[in-house]
């Protein structure tokens, strides 16, 4: 394996990646997670943004409906004060625009229900799907068609478990997910680029969770060859890249560098694997503890801002296992795994973004080594692009 550097010219991104590096406000065309169900309750109405696109989301007799958060007539987003007078409509709250949910029309005019303009005109909707609690959204061009399957934007379901036990998939029936999600500085892609990045484990050194459970981390973790990035491409299914961790000939451990007099921390040892899926979804089985999945959406909202969501699920069919899993949840997942550990992410991915902004990242980064996976995870995106997002704002070029 080679270092890969790129200082001062885009020729080498240009010719590996170009239609990744051109995704500053994300991929369009793709399913994306817009709210948890449990924040949408029935009758009522929220705004959300995704890839420049402003979306409303409305819950209506129990159905999650998605519409433009622009009216037509002065511009101001619906969800700024939501009015939901009656089923199947939303209504705009300073002229009284309503407008029906399932195809965007344009119903009536509260205080002008005679006007000319009624049934003439909308806004677009989206489609949308709701399961295990995550309702999703597919974004992107008006005229796109039918959208894929919600599955084909998801990671693939694990069957290679070498612990005989697979973790869940978030489509799958009898789990329970508990999670986070929060607008965050940074381009989705150094958001992404961060969770399956090998080299980054020194920014979780001294983090709680690990001094806790005296869980050895390593340093670093090397790729002995190519192959320790497998590359997954299924036809009419989910694209993405993959860490080989679970085979040791493939990577190993970094524990200690006496040139810094740094050792790796903990002595228990503790099994996982990151993949990385198009458009922007990482998976991390087993953890934060052992039979529970971690998986981490990272959703363009504008070049500069993305929405990190943070999902924990596992397995629970009784009562009693879902009250064990919230338990733990709210106790030791919630403030020691996606508000402890992830938050030294955050901040990592927070300081890269000034770089890849102000200081043109993309073509002044110099790779190393342990980036290869990186690296596979740009060319595989750049491969399987439906779309992008573009600017809405006439203000920008």
């Amino acid at each position: 394996m080679t270092a890969i550097s790129h200082s001062g010219s885009s020729a080498g991104v240009t010719r590996q990646y170009a239609p990744y590096v051109q995704a500053d406000w994300g991929f369009a065309n793709h399913w994306y997670p817009a709210l948890l169900s449990s924040e949408l309750e029935d009758g009522t109405a929220k705004g959300v943004t995704i890839g420049g696109h402003d979306i409303a989301l409305r819950r209506s007799s129990g159905k999650t409906y998605a519409v433009s958060d622009r009216c037509i007539h002065r511009g101001v987003k619906l969800s700024a004060k939501p009015m939901c007078l009656s089923e199947g409509t939303i209504t705009c709250w300073y002229h009284g625009f309503t407008y029906g949910l399932e195809d965007g029309s344009l119903t009536t005019i509260v205080g002008n229900p005679d006007d000319s303009l009624i049934g003439k005109a909308g806004i677009r909707t989206y489609p949308v799907e709701e399961v295990n609690g995550i309702i999703y959204v597919f974004v992107g061009e008006e005229d796109f068609g039918t959208p894929p399957p919600l599955a084909s934007d998801l990671p693939a379901p694990v069957t290679n478990d070498p612990n005989d036990s697979p973790v869940p998939h978030l489509l799958d029936e009898g789990i329970v997910i508990r999670g986070i999600h929060r607008k965050l500085v940074g381009n989705w892609r150094l958001a992404a680029e961060n969770g399956l990045d090998p080299g980054h484990l020194l920014v979780h050194w001294d983090n709680q969770i690990l001094v806790a459970l005296d869980r050895a981390l390593p340093l670093g973790v090397n790729a002995l060859t190519d192959s320790a990035t497998e590359e997954i491409d299924i036809e009419d299914g989910p694209k993405g890249v993959m860490n080989r961790y679970d085979r040791p000939d493939l990577y190993q451990p970094v524990l200690d560098n006496p040139k810094v007099n740094m050792k790796a921390r903990g002595t228990v040892p503790h099994y996982f694997r990151t993949s990385l899926w198009v458009p922007g979804v990482l998976m991390v089985e087993h953890w934060p503890i052992t039979d529970h999945v971690q998986y981490e959406f990272y959703v363009p909202i504008d070049d500069h801002h993305h929405e990190y969501w943070e999902i924990i699920a596992t397995r629970a069919r009784t009562d009693e296992e879902i009250a064990e899993f919230n338990f733990k949840y709210d106790n030791f997942m919630l403030p020691l795994a996606l508000e402890g550990f992830n938050n030294s992410d955050v901040f990592a991915r927070e300081a890269t973004e000034e770089h890849y902004t102000r200081f043109d990242g993309w073509n002044n980064e110099m790779l190393c080594d342990m980036d290869y996976s990186i690296i596979a995870w740009r060319k595989m995106a750049a491969r399987h692009p439906r779309g992008f997002f573009e600017s809405p704002y006439l203000d920008e070029d």
